[in-house]
């Protein structure tokens, strides 16, 4: 059972990475890479978080 347990689990980590690698292989193919342009207005969609220290009171 541990041994059945240990290759379904390579298989999926296995499955899991193709799919990272193909996946990026099929945005080129079909010309959805982003733009500069894109990954300037994610960064401005992105939440900023800033720290804030804890006063005593």
């Amino acid at each position: 059972m541990p041994k059945t347990r240990i290759l379904i689990g390579l298989g999926v980590m296995a499955y899991a990475g193709a799919g990272l690698f193909l996946s990026d292989k099929a945005e080129e193919k079909f010309g959805l890479v982003p733009t500069e342009k894109d990954k300037e207005e994610l960064q401005k969609a992105l939440p900023k978080v800033t720290t804030v220290e804890k006063g005593n009171r």
